[in-house]
């Protein structure tokens, strides 16, 4: 093909054309991130078939296909309701409520379609390094057990959970009724807040171990004192805690209020800089063999990012801290590791470097000089502060693929602290993922950390692709507030039509069965919650919804069920340590 330094484009797929078919839910972000990456397309439209298919053509390369699917093979997983259940989905994010509850958000299809999105980029990446072209392969069953994967990890651990799963959790209740999120990483700034509104003492002790593990088991069962505590208080109260404190709170917005607000920005930004860069060509089949990415990541966002990339052929260098990352010994764990850190981080290189200490610094500068790609998802403003920010570290390597995935981006004036569930909270995640009938409350699953993640991949893939076309070095910056917008994208546009943002009551809930629980497939629920299934068996209920033409699934309610299940036959593995494992999200042939 062309030599990428001689391209004329400022976006990664400029010049290039695109062609997809197959189900909206499966394809419709596919088709919106491919235009704001730069490619055209004449018509994409939903088609008959289950399959979502996606070819790019353009410039010198040859066509690369991309197919996307609810499941492989084919099963009872046949659109985002089964596949939330038969994944897991379900269990993980009905932990708060006691019992398994669907996203009222098509999850894992906009999983999925990020994924292929990865997939193609992946796959132009390679043949721009001399590779031949190759097929890509992904699906709603696989990025369902990849947004579980950690804790699917945990269910094989030596030990229990470190922390009890029952449930509760927040958010909390104001005097005024109004719902509020409370985030802090300090145990002391946790003891102030509720002090300052005169919670009991035992309660407060007893909350925090809950509450510090919530991001790890997804529920919190808190001592029903506290949330009396703050029934009893005023918001003004409340918001004057936690400023004493140094605890965060933000009230949930809705969905209306957020697409008032909307700026209607893309979920990465790709800046080009510097120069210099020259294709090695690739070595290895996979579409990343040979390219270095120098991680320094912590909690899920940027080792979910850095994670995605090996898998896909990179060399992943881990930056963790002297003594090594805290989060190694985080329980449950399998063979001595935190089954939770294996799920993002096997395979993963280590090196110690304390980033405090100027030597240090000098250091990391060293392994920059010498990489492919720079990731971190630092508080704002530390890389400038350690003097490691883009225009430090690609003064030595200009050629560099600079990669921030941050909480907000600086897209949003006040925001709270950028953890998972602020951001749920003050983007009306809260409202998109629960039914009308159910009280507006983020979910306790780590949705935008594990969505944050995956757009961090798409954004990093393309900034390669981007280097390999031009010759140039690219910054890439991506962030939790872009993994809610892309998650609530249909509910936005509802509510700027002025239509019924939130989805009917009863939306997605499944099924009570004598041992279990039943999903109907989302054109089937109403039909299939005229029946009642509660003395059948799982298996008896599934059959009788079929000998009436409807499709359903049975939940997984234990996530160690998956080893078993005939639904991922033979696609569950164990890793070196025992920790179960769950799938690479794509096949290439």
């Amino acid at each position: 093909m062309a030599s990428p330094a001689t391209t004329q484009t400022d976006r990664p797929l400029g010049t290039l054309r695109f062609d997809t078919s197959g189900p909206p839910e499966l394809t419709g972000v596919v088709a919106e991130h491919l235009r704001l990456l730069g490619a055209r397309t004449d018509a994409s439209g939903a088609g008959a078939t289950a399959l979502g298919r996606t070819v790019v053509t353009g410039a010198d390369f040859q066509p690369a296909e991309a197919h996307t699917a609810w499941s492989s093979p084919a099963s009872e997983i046949v659109d985002e309701a089964t596949a939330q259940a038969a994944t897991g989905i379900m269990a993980v994010h009905g932990r708060r409520d006691g019992s398994p509850r669907g996203l009222a958000a098509d999850y894992a299809a906009t999983a999925a379609a990020v994924l292929t999105v990865q997939g193609l980029l992946a796959g132009l990446l390679a043949q721009a390094r001399g590779a031949a072209p190759a097929p890509v392969t992904t699906g709603a069953d696989r990025a369902g057990l990849l947004a579980v994967s950690q804790y699917f990890a945990a269910t094989g651990a030596d030990e229990g959970e470190a922390a009890e799963l029952d449930a509760g959790g927040p958010p909390f209740t104001a005097a005024d009724g109004r719902l509020f999120e409370l985030e802090t990483l300090d145990p002391g700034a946790w003891a102030a807040f509720w002090r300052a509104l005169d919670a009991p003492a035992d309660a407060i002790r007893a909350g925090w171990r809950p509450f510090q593990f919530r991001y790890a088991t997804a529920c919190a069962p808190f001592p029903a004192a506290l949330h009396r505590t703050t029934r009893d208080s005023g918001w003004q109260r409340i918001h004057q805690a936690a400023s004493v404190s140094g605890a965060e709170v933000c009230a949930l917005r809705t969905l209306a209020e957020r697409a008032a607000e909307h700026d209607g920005a893309a979920p990465w930004t790709l800046t080009p800089h510097g120069s210099g860069h020259s294709s090695a060509g690739i070595t290895a089949a996979r579409p990343l063999s040979g390219l270095t990415v120098l991680e320094a990541g912590r909690r899920i966002q940027a080792p979910l990012t850095a994670h995605l990339l090996r898998i896909l052929g990179a060399d992943v260098i881990r930056i963790e801290p002297p003594g090594g990352d805290p989060l190694r010994g985080m329980p449950p764990a399998c063979s001595g590791v935190s089954a939770r850190w294996l799920a993002l981080n096997r395979g993963k290189q280590a090196v110690e470097v304390d980033i405090k200490a100027e030597s240090g610094r000098r250091r990391l500068r060293e392994l920059a000089a010498q990489a492919d790609v720079f990731l971190h998802n630092w508080a704002p403003g530390k890389a400038a502060e350690l003097g490691l920010d883009c225009d430090d570290l690609t003064a030595a390597n200009p050629a560099l693929v600079y990669a921030y995935t941050s909480g907000w981006a600086g897209r949003l004036a006040d925001a709270p602290m950028g953890t998972d569930f602020m951001v749920q909270a003050r983007t009306a995640v809260g409202e998109a993922v629960r039914p009308a009938d159910e009280a507006p409350a983020p979910s306790l699953m780590t949705l935008l950390d594990v969505l944050g993640g995956l757009l961090g991949a798409e954004a990093v893939l393309a900034g390669l692709l981007l280097r390999e076309r031009t010759g140039r070095g690219v910054r890439v910056d991506s962030s939790l507030l872009g993994a809610a917008d892309v998650l609530t994208g249909p509910a936005l546009r509802r509510a700027a039509r002025g239509e019924e943002a939130r989805r009917p009551a009863g939306f997605r809930r499944p099924l009570r069965t004598a041992d279990g629980w039943v999903a109907p497939a989302d054109a089937c629920a109403a039909a299939a919650a005229a029946y009642d299934l509660r003395e059948l068996s799982t298996g008896q209920a599934l059959a009788q919804l079929r000998t009436h033409g409807l499709t359903a699934t049975a939940v997984t309610t234990d996530l160690a069920d998956l080893h078993h299940d005939p639904r991922f036959a033979g696609s569950i593995s164990r890793d070196a340590h025992g920790a179960p494992a769950v799938p690479d999200p794509w096949s290439f042939a």
